[in-house]
C-alpha cells in the first residue's frame, strides 16, 4: 500500500524515509503543504484586525474549503490546511488548532470557543512504533450548528451530530449524537436539547425576550 493510500484509510504509516519513488514524491508533496500551512498562517495571525480581505484571501489558499461568512480570531493553527474543510458562517475564536493530516470537515453554523483542539492524528499506544515515527489519520466531522466549548480536544475518527453543544473542557473521544449537549473527560451525553432550550439559557434564568430586537 502506498504511503497517500496509508495515509487516507486509517492505516499506520511514517511520514519520511521511504524508497518507492511514488512515495518519496509523496512525501515532498506533504512536506510542501505543511510548509505552505505554517506560512498562511503566519500571514494571518499577523494581519491587521481591519484588513478583512487580506485575512478571506489567506483562508481561501490555506483551506480546502472556506464557506461564505468564515469569521476566524488569529492565532489559527492548521498542520495542513487543505485537508479541512468549513462551511457557511462559522466562527472561531482565539486559538483554534487543527492537526489535519487527516480530513477535517466542519458544517455551516458551528462556532468554537477559545482554545479548541482538532486532531485527526494519532500515535499507536507501543513505543516501538512512536520510535519510529509512526502514526495514522481518521477523520473528524462536525456537523451543523454545533457549538464548541473552550479548551475542548476532539479525537481523531469523532463525528459530533447536527445542533449539538460540547461542554466547556471536555475531551470529545468517541461519537456524539445531533441534538444533545454532551461533556466531560472523555466527553459524554448530559441531555437532550429540548423547546425548554427555548425559554432558558441556563437554569432558572430566562431568555430576555428582546434579545433579536
Amino acid at each position: 500500500m502506498s504511503l497517500k493510500e496509508q495515509m487516507k484509510t486509517g492505516q499506520v504509516y511514517v511520514e519520511f524515509g521511504h524508497s518507492d519513488p511514488e512515495d518519496i514524491a509523496y512525501e515532498k508533496e506533504t512536506e510542501d503543504q505543511r510548509l505552505l500551512a505554517k506560512d498562511l498562517c503566519f500571514d494571518y495571525n499577523n494581519t491587521r484586525p481591519t484588513d478583512i480581505s487580506s485575512r478571506e484571501a489567506i483562508l481561501a489558499k490555506l483551506l480546502g474549503a472556506a464557506g461564505e461568512g468564515l469569521w476566524m480570531e488569529p492565532p489559527i493553527h492548521f498542520a495542513y490546511g487543505s485537508n479541512t474543510f468549513i462551511g457557511h458562517h462559522v466562527y472561531a475564536n482565539f486559538n483554534l488548532t487543527v492537526v489535519d493530516d487527516g480530513e477535517c470537515h466542519i458544517g455551516n453554523y458551528c462556532m468554537f470557543a477559545p482554545n479548541v483542539v482538532i486532531s485527526t492524528t494519532g500515535h499507536p499506544i507501543h513505543p516501538s512504533f512512536r520510535d519510529k515515527g509512526a502514526q495514522f489519520s481518521l477523520p473528524v466531522v462536525i456537523k451543523d450548528h454545533v457549538w464548541i466549548g473552550s479548551n475542548v480536544t476532539i479525537m481523531p475518527g469523532v463525528t459530533i451530530g447536527e445542533n449539538s453543544v460540547i461542554g466547556a473542557g471536555s475531551v470529545v473521544t468517541r461519537d456524539i449524537p445531533a441534538n444533545v449537549v454532551a461533556a466531560g473527560v472523555p466527553c459524554k451525553v448530559m441531555r437532550e436539547i429540548t423547546d425548554e432550550d427555548l425559554i432558558y439559557v441556563r437554569k432558572g434564568v430566562k431568555i430576555n425576550e428582546d434579545w433579536n430586537k
